[in-house]
């Protein structure tokens, strides 16, 4: 199989538990203090007992209470809860708490199950664990719970007996669990999710093909086991942990659904039964499974640059909360999991600067709540889908607005000596052959660099182990809003017999890409994405989604769609497969790109 040898890999995953151990905290309480609008709150620390399945624990919380909130003069609350690897404390949650305070919402944030000082299992926000613990929560809003130590809450807005007005707002792994609270209790009024997963067996193990859910991708190893390791070396970051956090002696401190996913993927196969369980445990902890129960108005919030939770995911839990006529929005901002823009001059959101007012998503997420927990029915919920464009030249016009999500709306095509061409009649024939190496030969990123700033080298492809098509200099500018599309033909002997292996891990791989060409010929290769692939059938065409960008190619630069055999960010072929791509006028692979105006 084309992978790093496992002592390098086991080597990068150890600094990357390092790295993710400390979560995206852009600074700290006291500075944000300094700079934040004012409103006195004050804060109380409380413990609740909660249920996990067959265990019980304490979740650890802070309670967020604004002068002059009481009894007579209520507020609607927001609940909150860490990224991975954090807590209620991490400099990022408790920025939420006081953000929100100052501004007179009730607020609750608590460190998530198997973190900070909550007790029970990591669990990957499942509906049924993660979900019901934060509706036990809510109980404690609406009044009819209290804290372990008798303290309620009578000063909540509410609905009726026992139902608070309350929102969820949070990223990442505080993202996720507000769509898994709010498919297993319909009391939560408003969520505002960002930068997290729709389906978890897609983030870890992405398969860009059309309509291939049934058989994992190209295992994400960076990621997957850099978080695998943060969460089974929590006794080295936090010595005195509940005993209720520790599951056994192969599987520390997760529910141990993930622990047999992990060690499937990392195992470099995937005979069926094991892909069943890795995906039946990946489709429990996965909103796509249960997007169908949420019903509370969701204004959806991802990164640009993020290779771990990218566009497409938001897309297709937007499209499934529309289907079912749940109140939705999306926002494409420029940061992510990878990077992205949010320093103090970009003008981005970030809970670091508190600059709700002054960003265009803090002012989005201001009116959602003040829409659904203030009840201000004045305030409209925004345009469909607004997205970051980094080319402005400022932040006062970062932000353009769609009615629609964007589809492709511009063919090109695949012609057989390289070029990436505008017309089917201008596809000269052709047929060129690339093949992988025993170790990954093309880069796109290191999660390592993501997370630390430190260097990451270029994105690189060796020669003779992929092919590229490139378009001719653009005469206009050419933005690119949305997910591209490829259809393509291979033909690989090797790949036909793999495919008929029981093992789905011998079927081919590979890894599509769009670059951007400038004059000069520097390429850069948009955040970094890729888009592993493993082909359902070698013998017919199959079609290829691309992750969402936003990305201007000005005049004079030109498009480059490149497949290669490999990425080292990932697990790739198993075995040498030799790929030839033929070309004729007529017959041909096609790019689709989803194009909007500048």
């Amino acid at each position: 199989m084309s992978r790093r040898a496992p002592g390098v890999r086991a080597a990068l995953a150890a600094v990357l538990a390092a790295a993710l151990a400390a979560p995206l905290a852009l600074t700290t309480p006291s500075a944000l203090a300094a700079a934040a609008p004012t409103g006195a709150y004050r804060v109380t620390a409380l413990r609740f007992t909660v249920r996990q399945g067959d265990r019980t624990c304490a979740l650890d919380a802070d309670l967020y209470r604004p002068a002059g909130v009481d009894r007579a003069h209520p507020a609607p609350a927001v609940l909150a809860t860490n990224g991975f690897g954090g807590s209620k404390n991490d400099g990022a949650t408790d920025l939420i708490g006081a953000a929100f305070a100052r501004r007179g919402y009730v607020a609750l944030v608590y460190s998530g199950l198997g973190f900070g000082r909550s007790g029970c299992l990591i669990s990957l926000d499942h509906p049924d664990l993660d979900g019901r613990a934060a509706a036990r929560l809510i109980d404690f809003l609406g009044g009819t719970r209290a804290a372990d130590d008798g303290t309620r809450a009578d000063y909540v807005t509410s609905d009726g007996a026992g139902d608070p007005r309350v929102g969820m707002i949070g990223g990442s792994y505080g993202g996720a669990v507000q769509l898994a609270a709010a498919a297993v209790d319909h009391r939560i009024d408003a969520l505002v999710p960002m930068a997290t997963w729709n389906d978890l067996a897609y983030s870890l193990a992405p398969n860009n093909a059309l309509g291939a859910t049934a058989v994992p991708g190209a295992f994400k190893w960076q990621w997957t086991d850099g978080f695998y390791l943060v969460g089974e070396s929590r006794p080295l970051i936090e010595p005195a942990l509940d005993p209720s956090r520790f599951n056994s002696l192969t599987c520390l401190h997760f529910a141990t659904g993930f622990c047999d996913a992990v060690r499937t993927l990392n195992s470099g196969g995937y005979p069926p039964n094991r892909t069943e369980r890795l995906l039946a445990y990946a489709r429990a902890v996965s909103p796509a499974s249960y997007l169908a129960r949420v019903t509370a108005p969701t204004l959806l919030v991802q990164g640009q640059a993020d290779t771990l939770f990218n566009l497409n995911e938001a897309a297709a839990t937007y499209r499934a909360l529309k289907a079912h006529g749940t109140e939705t929005r999306m926002i494409w901002q420029s940061w992510g999991h990878s990077g992205g823009e949010n320093g103090p001059g970009s003008g981005e959101f970030a809970f670091s600067r508190d600059n709700l007012e002054t960003s265009y998503v803090g002012r989005r997420v201001l009116a959602w709540f003040d829409r659904h927990l203030r009840r201000h029915r004045h305030t409209g919920p925004g345009p469909e889908l607004a997205y970051y464009r980094d080319w402005t030249g400022g932040p006062e016009h970062a932000y353009a607005t769609a009615d629609r999500l964007p589809a492709p709306t511009r063919t090109l095509y695949l012609s057989g000596d390289g070029a990436l061409v505008d017309t089917p009649g201008e596809v000269a024939r052709g047929s060129r052959t690339y093949a992988n190496q025993p170790l990954p030969t093309s880069h796109s990123e290191s999660s390592l660099a993501a997370l630390t700033g430190l260097p990451d080298p270029a994105p690189h492809d060796a020669d003779g182990t992929c092919l590229g098509w490139t378009g001719a200099p653009l005469d206009h500018a050419l933005v690119v809003v949305g997910a591209p599309r490829a259809t393509l033909r291979v033909h690989s002997p090797d790949a036909e017999r793999g495919q008929r292996s029981a093992d789905a891990a011998d079927r081919l791989v590979l890894f599509a890409k769009l670059y951007d060409v400038a004059p000069n010929g520097a390429q850069t290769l948009v955040h970094r994405l890729v888009a592993p692939v493993r082909v359902p059938d070698a013998t017919r065409p199959f079609t290829v989604t691309l992750p969402g960008i936003v990305h201007r190619y000005a005049p004079g630069h030109r498009l480059r769609f490149v497949i290669a055999a490999s990425d080292d960010a990932y697990f790739g072929n198993r075995g040498v497969k030799a790929v030839t791509v033929t070309a004729a006028p007529g017959d041909t692979g096609t790019l689709r790109l989803p194009v909007l105006g500048d």
